[in-house]
């Protein structure tokens, strides 16, 4: 075994390879961008090392810093996690050159899987089915779109070199292709520093199957059976589990031999992935067709490690120091259900937007030995653009799929990221569709409920106003103790909060909250060493207890617990029964603020400027794709709202702006 690894990673991943470096007595190199100089995962290792300025192509995907650091810490081998620079060849040529053992495959198998053009043309001369489509090496825009025709449309351009929905689009028509091909090949160009594509025909409901493998370098090859990765937005996976939902035994003997000999056949060594796509019949008839496969530990292997109890970078870090695989296939159990949620700093409302700002609160479930939760977050840290906006990843495990799902979905209830927008309450409501719950299972699926997933939240119950009011009091409370103690008469009635005046009845009082857009004003009185809170026509008796935000309530004889967590003039409050936001309306507060004018079109969040497509002067219709942002990897298109003229463009390609910036300035809407 290594005596020391570096970790060229961040975040949750590299949190999660130290941690079992640790346990097996390895010590653990961290590297950091300037943006992670206090990150989790800089703490979560031995040592750590500057490599770079936040931009990833300038820290995390600079191989020759990396292989430099360590080289200078002594590191035996170097961990890439996932993404980066972990299915690069030239670095894992350069490890072997630097006499620094990479951990993960041969720069072979690498060279042969990393791209999908090539990796499709390995399977289909090895009889494996493939998708059909154009894996060629001419990326003439005539030639591709002429395949596309061919293939006939929805058409799917995929970057080659990449993966996690980066440099992938949908085409439905063929005048869309031109514009389609140059976004995917910028995205590509940005993610992979690879601009090339393959076009595939697009299916339009199919599951994503993926079979996890392992291979070590004395001939042995497994496979640790499979998972469902369907559930997806924006081409990305947001929900995986292991096993599939109607996999059944035969199907998973097969697909997973066609996995281990699809491994063998490019010589494989360590983890890796196969995935296959297979279509809404795959139950009957139990057809696959190949995808892609990834040469590195996935994102979603913690639900493979629930349900065999392996831990499977133990693996890789020993398959990479020489050893034999420690398992044959005919020892590997399957045991229960695994489900696993991407939590991440998006807002779902916005067509998933990334969410940039700084962790104020941050409260994830308690690991037991049916949760896990993965993260390199905590409150205090900042989410930036520049990287994937991953939080956490919650698992759960059940005896039973039913049983797993539940218990994530009371886990991701219980969690609350303040500071930034997540995607928990829709992972939720994924979770509890009907359709999710019953295993009904496709790449379709957050589309196809769309009016059920991303419909307006429910009202607050009474118990979020109680809590909301009962927070409050208790702030109030607190703060005039502390005005009465720096006083000069600390027992002066005056510093009371139960409504007394001066030759007059008490009055109570009056906390004005906000739901969407229902007002309503909590009247608050002392009685009998409680309080009586008056909310519309009911009159509740309530007492409480608050130890920082948590806050226990007693209420018409019923015992509860609540989160309140204030942000600026928001509240969020977390119940048993989910999470809702209140906003408190400041009575005495008479702030005026003009509305921002509609010809002002401002960044929805902070990113880069890639394109920009219009001029002063120029007349643009309802629609018209004005800017290009990018931020997390991602591309955002900022659009006329209407026919309209420009006016003036406040920004350039290459300009980093924040939220809220003004990017381009038009007419009144219509004038045009």
């Amino acid at each position: 075994m290594f005596a020391k690894i570096l970790i060229a990673n961040r975040g949750e991943i590299a949190c999660r390879v130290a941690r079992t470096a640790r346990r097996l007595g390895v010590r653990t190199v961290a590297v950091f961008s300037d943006a992670d100089a206090h990150a989790m995962h800089v703490q979560a290792c031995d040592e750590a090392y500057r490599i770079g300025p936040a931009p990833a192509r300038e820290s995390y995907l600079d191989g020759a810093m990396i292989i430099a650091v360590a080289r200078r810490s002594g590191a035996e081998a170097i961990h890439p996690g996932y993404g980066f620079l972990s299915e690069n060849e030239a670095f894992a040529e350069q490890c072997a050159a630097s006499g620094i053992a990479f951990i993960g495959p041969p720069p072979a198998a690498i060279a042969a899987m990393g791209s999908k053009s090539a990796a499709k043309r390995i399977m289909a001369q090895a009889s494996v089915p493939v998708v059909p489509g154009y894996h060629g090496d001419d990326q003439d825009l005539r030639v591709l779109a002429r395949e596309a025709e061919n293939i006939g449309y929805p058409v799917l351009i995929k970057a080659t070199a990449g993966g996690g929905g980066k440099g992938m689009k949908i085409v439905e028509r063929a005048e869309d292709f031109a514009s389609a091909l140059a976004s995917a090949q910028r995205q590509a160009k940005a993610a992979f520093a690879d601009d090339r594509v393959l076009l595939e025909k697009y299916l339009t409901s199919p599951r994503h199957i993926e079979i996890q493998v392992f291979a070590d370098a004395h001939g042995n090859a497994v496979h640790l059976f499979e998972r469902d990765c369907s559930v997806q937005r924006r081409h990305q996976k947001v929900l995986e589990e292991a096993p599939a939902p109607g996999m059944g035994p035969e199907k998973r003997v097969r697909i997973g031999a066609t996995a281990v000999a699809a491994a063998k056949a490019i010589g494989y060594v360590g983890a890796g992935t196969v995935e296959f796509i297979v279509a809404d019949s795959f139950a009957r008839d139990g057809r696959f067709w190949f995808m892609e496969m990834n040469t590195r530990l996935q994102v979603e292997h913690p639900v493979t490690e629930m349900i065999t109890g392996l831990d499977l970078v133990e693996w890789q870090l020993r398959v990479a120091a020489g050893e034999p695989l420690p398992l044959r296939q005919d020892e590997i159990a399957l045991h229960g259900h695994a489900i696993e949620a991407r939590l991440y700093a998006e807002d779902p409302a916005r067509r998933f937007l990334p969410s940039i700002g700084h962790i104020d609160f941050w409260r994830m479930p308690e690991p037991t030995s049916r949760l896990r939760v993965d993260t390199g977050f905590r409150a205090g840290d900042d989410v930036t653009p520049y990287y994937d906006p991953m939080l956490a990843k919650v698992i759960a495990w059940g005896e039973d799929r039913d049983t797993a799902r539940r218990e994530l979905a009371d886990a991701l209830r219980r969690s609350l990221v303040v500071g930034v927008a997540t995607n928990a309450a829709l992972l939720v409501r994924i979770l509890e569709n009907e359709s999710f719950a019953s295993g009904e299972v496709d790449t379709g699926l957050i589309e196809r409920h769309r009016s059920a997933l991303f419909a307006r939240p429910r009202p607050a119950p009474p118990l979020a106003w109680i809590a909301a009011a009962a927070f409050e009091h208790a702030r109030i409370v607190d703060a005039s103790a502390a005005r009465a103690q720096s006083s000069g008469d600390a027992h002066s009635p005056w510093h009371l909060c139960d409504g007394w005046t001066n030759g007059s009845a008490a009055l109570p009082l009056a906390l004005r909250y906000r739901d969407d857009d229902r007002e309503q004003t909590v009247e608050c009185r002392s009685s009998n060493g409680g309080l009586q809170m008056q909310i519309g026509d009911a009159s509740i008796q309530v007492s409480y207890e608050r130890s920082g935000h948590e806050v226990q309530i007693y209420a018409s004889g019923e015992r509860a617990s609540a989160t309140v967590v204030p942000e600026g003039e928001v509240r969020h409050i977390v119940l048993p029964e989910g999470r809702f936001r209140l906003a408190f309306v400041d009575l005495l507060a008479h702030v005026s603020e003009a509305e921002e004018h509609a010809g002002h079109l401002m960044a929805p969040m902070s990113g880069t400027v890639v394109a920009v497509m219009v001029k002063p002067g120029d007349k643009v219709a309802k629609g018209a794709a004005l800017v290009l942002l990018e931020a997390m990897k991602m591309e955002h298109t900022i659009a006329a709202p209407a026919a309209a003229m420009v006016v003036a463009v406040n920004c350039a390609v290459g300009d980093r702006v924040a939220e809220g910036a003004d990017l381009v300035d038009l007419s009144d809407p219509g004038s045009a």
